[in-house]
């Protein structure tokens, strides 16, 4: 039987490639006969065996797409063309051998999953525009900077809470298709329910994930391939702390803490590059995004808390590793490094949260109560508040926004930390 994950985003990175603008592709049922009107395309000479070559297959797929868009575009609809339109098959019939399966486009989600109910393949016709990376989007920078990631597929890791139910928001207001990856599933189901109810739409959709776990890291990008058909942006936000001088801290404490912060972000980046490379390969001019979301710990040291600390610096030096070797693939990475989400659970939640372990293990010299430790954190901070959700969406629009940079850490810390 075809791999999904394999061939949907070969398919979104050629419907994204000609219609400069991004999509959503949804495998058809299993069985479901084949439409009149549906573009066909074979793949077979790209397999060997079981195994396909990627490599092989994207050159097919783009071949045919060149036949399709200059010698077979349904009749009154323009060719491509610098001021036209383009003629883009709302279902795709993958030929491999003796299997076929069927992919369905659409603008979101709701959309290529009515046409693959219905059976609709009628083409859709998309006005031609410049790729993001053309000057006609540079010169609309000035627009509303959110507008930079709406009808994206993104995902945010520990998603259901704290920053990232934050980051969540955000992008769902901003037009993105959003999956909640989180250990927590019932909070990630419930956030995806709420924000689905609100805009009337599948806008958000909950997925299981341990990103220290390189099986369901692995699992997660195949369910967002099945569902979504690819990713456009990855926020790895996903995190773990547990405070304690190095003199008292067990191993096995800080071990928990560096395999979901540092650990785990070179799973996420690993599972995550290979999704995005796929549909590079058909997309070549697509530039997609993995961010980390840090902290300004990983920018300075932090007193009886390096576990936590060393594990963010380290993620810097993957961000900018990452950034050398996947920029080939149109994949940027950068870090944002956020100051302190003082209302977030980690740092209030009354037994686990930051204020309660500095106040326990001392950190705050003659700190008598959690409002003793607040009050001398935002002393800290020359804005003299705490990082807000807001703060952190501003940077990462920034990032999608600026195709020119990657490998970089922006802080976000009310001037806690400055650049050198």
């Amino acid at each position: 039987m075809m791999d999904h994950s394999l061939i949907a985003p070969l398919v979104r990175g050629l419907c994204m490639n000609t219609a400069k603008s991004p999509r959503v592709v949804v495998p058809g049922k299993t069985g479901q006969a084949l439409p009149s009107g549906a573009f066909q395309v074979d793949i077979s000479s790209a397999y060997s065996g079981e195994a396909c070559d990627e490599a092989a297959a994207a050159r097919l797929f783009s071949e045919a797409c060149a036949s399709y868009l200059f010698d077979k575009a349904p009749a009154g609809v323009a060719a491509a063309g610098p001021k036209g339109s383009v003629a883009l098959p709302s279902c795709i019939a993958v030929k491999a051998g003796s299997d076929q399966a069927l992919y369905w486009v659409g603008g979101d989600l709701d959309s290529a999953r009515k046409r693959a109910e219905t059976g609709d393949a009628s083409p859709w016709t998309v006005p031609l525009e410049l790729s993001p990376s053309g000057k006609a989007a540079r010169a609309a920078s000035a627009g509303p900077r959110s507008s930079v990631v709406a009808g994206k597929v993104s995902l945010v890791t520990g998603g259901a809470q704290g920053f990232g139910e934050e980051i969540v928001r955000g992008l769902a207001s901003s037009g993105a298709t959003v999956f909640i990856a989180d250990l927590n599933i019932a909070g990630a189901e419930k956030l995806a329910a709420e924000l689905n109810a609100s805009y009337g739409r599948t806008i958000a959709v909950a997925v299981a994930s341990n990103v220290s776990d390189e099986v369901s890291v692995e699992a997660m990008f195949r369910f967002v391939a099945e569902t979504a058909g690819g990713i456009d942006l990855c926020v790895s936000n996903a995190g773990v702390l547990k405070a304690a001088p190095v003199l008292d801290q067990e191993l096995a404490s800080f071990k928990f803490v560096t395999d979901v912060n540092y650990t785990g972000f070179f799973i996420v980046s690993k599972h995550c590059g290979r999704l995005m490379r796929r549909q590079n390969r058909t997309a070549p001019d697509w530039k997609t995004d993995l961010v980390q979301i840090n902290s300004k710990s990983g920018l300075e040291g932090s007193n009886k808390n390096g576990a936590y600390s060393g594990g963010k610096f380290g993620g810097i030096g993957l961000v900018a590793s990452f950034a050398l070797e996947l920029v080939e693939y149109g994949i940027k990475v950068n870090a944002i490094c956020p100051g302190n989400f003082f209302d977030g659970p980690l740092w209030s939640d009354p037994e686990k949260g930051l204020f309660m372990q500095y106040l326990r293990t001392g950190k705050v010299p003659g700190a008598k109560t959690v409002a003793d430790v607040k009050t001398f954190y935002e002393a800290k901070v020359p804005m003299k508040r705490g990082c807000e959700g807001a703060d952190v969406m501003r940077a990462l629009y920034y990032i999608v926004e600026q195709e020119y940079e990657t490998g970089q850490a922006v802080p976000v810390t009310g001037g806690q930390v400055m650049l050198h």
